[in-house]
């Protein structure tokens, strides 16, 4: 089944993963790509992706898989795709082979911590702290209810930089399956530990994904 990576920029990021799934199908098929459909009583179009992003987050690292009716030169399918979509998704490339979703374990993401009236003082300091600490716990939703969770063993690499006088970098490196970590959780983390550093927005995007061993996954 071919793979296709792409990148969600812009204004793309207030897609939510259901109109982008919607999205692809019909650039499909303005592209003049056919889609293999599933089997049963409801039939619908082979295309998946894997990790659906958070709805306002940007990413250079999406997989999408699907399967065609008829082969069609991997060359063609980029430029067809890019071709039907719309601005801020942009088809990078498409291959064949890719490895296995379950073998997907971390992501690089870049949040970027926005103040309106400026950094407070000593404010890079003490966020860089908080995630040096042992145990971090905060409340997660799922289908079972509310639970908690100590979000410090998901997080591999941190580093934190000023970029402006009104923004924080902080570049992570996290877990992203069984177990997996949302990056704004960080930001939650900041809200519920140090509320005076609570930042006035954050922006999301993530930067590339590794196996376990951290080589880049395609």
């Amino acid at each position: 089944m071919p793979r296709a990576l792409f990148e969600k920029l812009g204004t793309a990021r207030f897609l939510s993963h259901l109109d982008l799934m919607r999205l692809f199908q019909r650039s499909f098929k303005r592209a003049g790509l056919p889609l293999t459909h599933t089997q049963g009583f409801n039939p619908r179009p082979s295309v998946s992706i894997a990790l659906p992003l958070s709805l306002g987050a940007e990413s250079r690292c999406e997989l999408l898989d699907f399967d065609l009716e008829r082969p069609v030169p991997l060359s063609d399918i980029r430029d067809r795709l890019n071709a039907a979509l719309v601005d801020g998704i942009r088809v990078q490339e498409v291959y064949d082979g890719g490895a296995k979703i379950k073998n997907l374990a971390l992501l690089q993401s870049r949040l970027i911590l926005e103040y309106d009236r400026g950094v407070p003082e000593r404010g890079e300091g003490a966020i860089r702290d908080l995630f040096t600490r042992e145990e971090l716990i905060l409340e997660k939703k799922n289908r079972n209810g509310v639970t908690q969770q100590n979000i410090i063993p998901m997080i591999r690499q941190l580093e934190i930089s000023r970029i402006s006088e009104g923004e924080l970098a902080l570049d992570l490196l996290h877990c992203c399956q069984n177990p997996s970590l949302n990056p704004m959780q960080l930001g939650a983390a900041i809200e519920k530990y140090l509320p005076e550093l609570a930042p006035d927005y954050i922006r999301v995007c993530r930067k590339e994904i590794y196996t376990e061993e951290k080589t880049v996954f395609r």
